[in-house]
């Protein structure tokens, strides 16, 4: 597939890696020659410096004959205006947009159609990272919680505490904890190495293990690997800006939510939209701050300015003084290397793009990806098609599939049935099939898996 990317910041550059090691044509656009430059000395990839909404530049990009145009640069104006020169001047078939401004995603089925902005697909990081801490708000003791076929199934990322039930026992043990709820556990990251589960593997406290079950089956099988903790009453959200107060208005109902933002005018602003949380002024870097405000009764004390260091030393002051929980917003990859057991949760911004991105990139019938431990790792959600004859996993026991080495298939949703992936599971066709990679470069290979032959009309 021939992909133009604008933008070689660390969205379309990490983009960029993700795609070049799956043999695409991949052309990245920027307007910073070093930035390509380093990018183009570790990637076999092409590049063209200039201005990423103009004819030319496109046109030396390759648009005339790109399958795909990512338009990812900072800026929500230039990134609509190069897909509409695309679609005008060069009828690139797809167009994908980040759009971050709240007022342009206000009204996005208003404005990206065919006949006003030609934008196919709309990536709003701040939506995505927003239902992100929400799950994880609504899912205590979770260090992540990702949605398969609309939200009827769930891969949980936790880790393992000295206590819990089966640390210490088999896998194989939760079964006879929980007769009457199905889960599977995916993957164990011990110590940053990847073990793919058997019934015969033993938990160990501080395993971090992703499990998949139902929706509904989420807590209870929580509470197997750890001290469930209680559910979560007062947030403290540090910045107001877009994540902040997205994140404010979809939780002040259901939570008691404090806002502290350190521009006046912004508390203002925030004070107008928001109807139960309470909206502070100042910084919560400030000690006296946080005290009078009660952070040691706080549950989740949440960081999310635009500035990496402000929200590292802020959540590790918060968690100090008392936070039960910090969620910490990071868009530096090394930070997020670097934070200690201070910071319970680090979010990537990219690394949920970029799941989002690789979902309408990616070969073959996939209506889901979720990027794991920093881009390592992927969950794909992928729709059987075909027949016994013109499919490798239609018709076949889940024991029968050739699976790549460091693939598990953890799940199949059959309708609103949630199936959890034992060996004498049949595939069946229009299956949603729930696969965990621990190493994302064995993608093609499950493409290829899935792909129907010639066999199916």
């Amino acid at each position: 597939m021939k992909i133009i990317i604008l933008g070689a910041g660390q969205v379309g550059g990490t983009l960029a890696e993700h795609l070049a090691n799956e043999q695409n044509d991949i052309t990245v656009v920027d307007m910073d020659a070093d930035r390509l430059r380093a990018l183009q000395e570790r990637l076999d990839i092409g590049t063209v410096t200039g201005a990423a909404s103009h004819p030319i530049t496109l046109y030396q990009a390759g648009a005339e004959d790109a399958d795909m145009l990512i338009a990812v640069t900072n800026s929500d104006e230039i990134n609509m205006m190069a897909c509409q020169i695309a679609h005008t001047l060069y009828n690139t078939p797809t167009k994908i947009s980040r759009v971050r401004s709240p007022d342009y995603l206000a009204h996005q089925e208003k404005l990206f159609t065919p006949d006003h902005i030609p934008v196919d697909v709309i990536i709003g990081p701040e939506q995505l990272v927003t239902k992100s801490i929400v799950e994880l708000i609504a899912n205590p003791g979770a260090l992540q919680v990702l949605d398969f076929a609309e939200g009827r199934a769930q891969l949980v990322a936790v880790r393992a505490y000295h206590g819990g039930p089966i640390v210490g026992e088999e896998l194989q043990a939760i079964r006879q904890h929980m007769p009457r709820v199905d889960t599977r556990v995916a993957a164990i990251f011990r110590r940053d190495r990847a073990i793919i589960p058997e019934g015969n593997t033993v938990v160990e406290a501080d395993d971090e293990v992703f499990f998949i079950a139902a929706r509904k089956d989420i807590r209870a099988v929580m509470s197997e690997l750890r001290k469930v903790d209680k559910p979560y009453h007062r947030v403290m959200i540090a910045g107001g800006g877009n994540i902040g107060a997205t994140l404010a208005l979809r939780i002040e109902a259901d939570y008691q939510v404090k806002v502290i933002e350190q521009s006046y005018e912004r508390c203002r602003v925030l004070s107008e939209s928001l109807r139960h949380a309470i909206v502070l002024h100042g910084s919560a870097s400030e000690p006296a701050l946080l005290t009078g405000e009660n952070i040691e009764s706080t549950d989740v004390f949440c960081a999310l300015t635009n500035n990496d260091e402000s929200n590292i030393m802020m959540s590790m002051l918060a968690k100090r003084m008392g936070a039960k929980k910090v969620i910490t917003l990071i868009t530096n990859p090394a930070y997020a290397d670097l934070v200690g057991d201070e910071i319970d949760i680090a979010i990537s911004p990219q690394q949920i793009t970029i799941g989002s991105l690789l979902t309408h990139v990616r070969r073959g019938d996939i209506s889901m990806v979720h990027s794991l431990r920093r881009g390592a790792a992927e969950a794909i959600e992928l729709t059987a098609r075909g027949d016994a004859y013109s499919s490798k996993v239609v018709g076949r026991r889940i024991d029968e599939i050739p699976l790549p080495e460091g693939v598990t298939i953890g799940a199949v949703v059959r309708g609103e049935e949630v199936l959890i992936a034992h060996r004498d599971v049949v595939i069946e066709t229009e299956d949603h099939v729930i696969l965990f990679l621990v190493d994302r470069s064995r993608i093609s290979a499950v493409e290829k898996l899935f792909a129907v032959g010639f066999g199916f009309f």
